[in-house]
């Protein structure tokens, strides 16, 4: 089968979207299976609601720091050896951890899962761009959606394992599905290509009729510090809701489907502000997004029974979905194309840190309280610092007439 040039928005474009969009659902178990086994595992080492999100917080690192040397690498080399390096990794750490024999080296292996999966997100989502033009927001955000599919997928192909505490067996079955779906996808997604000069070409020439209020690193520097507020905030609900229902006495199986319900709806979140992200754009996306989800974290606090829990998990995922794919948007709209992977790369590792300080100061606020409230009150707060720094990029924005 010889490689195929694909035009943008044609109908091999979107066969190759729908590839891809698997192909990182599988791939993105990497990141999400440490929270699936967050009780087993602090269950079978008999460690603190704190030292238990060390593996997370580590996982968080790896896809932070993968996300900025794939990126780079991407913008000089393409995607294709990334993914091939990426899937080798994931599927030798996950037979390996299962040799585990304590606490600190799983936590060891789940920075190296967390590195191989950061191929899946930056990189991929810059790369699908090219075969876009009219669309390319609804299409980042389905590849971006593949993150959130991906955790709310994997629950409910392990439940049968996680029911018992198996967490060995199911790191070895996720191994396996890896081993056997992945080279085939690859095989057509490689042969699937896109004229690179020319798409490239088209975007810089589009830039520099693009005047931004800021120096590109102040700006780049602006988005990465609000990352940080965001991911704060989103971390509390996606890291702690588990320990959280078990908390209020409802089954480990019972917080899963709160958070594969949740996940699933932060993946209709980001088609959904994908779609709007086409017509009013990236920036007012996020703003939009960043706000809404403020306002979600503080249903958390007074809503925490069964059905408040569902309620609330919805309009989260819901709210959230778009947020981080506005970011990848914006880069792509308004800073230099040559470095555009590395530069998402960038936002993603902060994104990371908020994400894996927001889920370590969580769990240490309720080993001091024993509540998770002040959790989420830290986490709206963050939050704060996100809407507002956005909101001064608009304001900046609107002020210099410039479209947004």
């Amino acid at each position: 089968m010889k490689s195929i040039t694909v035009k943008e928005d044609s109908g091999l474009a979107w066969i190759r979207l729908l590839l891809v969009f698997i192909l990182c659902a599988l791939g993105f178990i990497g990141m999400w299976s440490i929270v699936m086994i967050l009780p087993s595992i602090e269950s079978e080492f008999q460690i603190t609601r704190s030292s238990v999100t060390i593996p997370y917080v580590l996982t968080m690192l790896g896809f932070g720091i993968g996300n900025i040397i794939v990126g780079k690498f991407s913008d000089k080399y393409g995607i294709k050896k990334p993914i091939i390096f990426g899937f080798i990794i994931l599927i030798a750490l996950y037979f390996i951890s299962v040799l585990s024999p304590n606490f600190y080296i799983l936590s060891i292996i789940q920075f190296g899962l967390g590195f191989s999966s950061a191929v899946f997100f930056g990189p991929m989502m810059n790369d699908i761009s090219y075969f876009f033009k009219k669309k390319r927001g609804l299409a980042v955000s389905i590849t971006a959606s593949a993150q959130h599919f991906a955790g709310a997928m994997w629950p409910f192909l392990l439940t049968f394992l996680l029911l018992e505490q198996k967490w060995r067996e199911a790191h070895i079955l996720i191994a396996l599905i890896c081993t056997i779906a992945v080279p085939i996808l690859c095989f057509i997604i490689f042969k699937l290509n896109y004229d690179k000069k020319l798409l490239i070409n088209n975007l810089d020439n589009f830039k520099k009729n693009i005047r931004i209020p800021f120096s590109d690193n102040k700006f780049q520097r602006l988005l990465m510090i609000a990352s940080i507020g965001c991911c704060v905030g989103m971390s509390t609900p996606q890291v702690h809701i588990i320990p959280l229902c078990i908390d209020q006495g409802l089954s480990i199986i019972t917080g899963g489907k709160i958070l594969s319900i949740m996940l699933f709806c932060a993946v209709l979140s980001r088609i959904m502000f994908g779609y709007i992200s086409d017509i009013i754009g990236p920036l007012k996306t996020l703003l939009i997004g960043s706000t809404l989800q403020m306002m979600t974290l503080i249903l958390f606090i007074p809503f925490n029974n069964l059905t408040g829990l569902y309620v609330v998990s919805i309009l989260f995922g819901l709210s959230q979905g778009g947020i981080v794919p506005s970011y990848a948007l914006i880069v792509k709209k308004y800073l230099p194309n040559k470095d555009a992977a590395e530069r998402i790369g960038l936002i993603i590792f902060f994104t990371i840190i908020g994400m894996s300080i927001g889920g370590w100061m969580s769990g240490k606020i309720y080993d001091y309280t024993n509540s998770y409230s002040l959790g989420f009150l830290n986490s709206i707060l963050w939050n704060l610092l996100n809407v507002v720094i956005i909101f001064y990029l608009f304001v900046s924005f609107k002020r210099s007439k410039i479209s947004i």
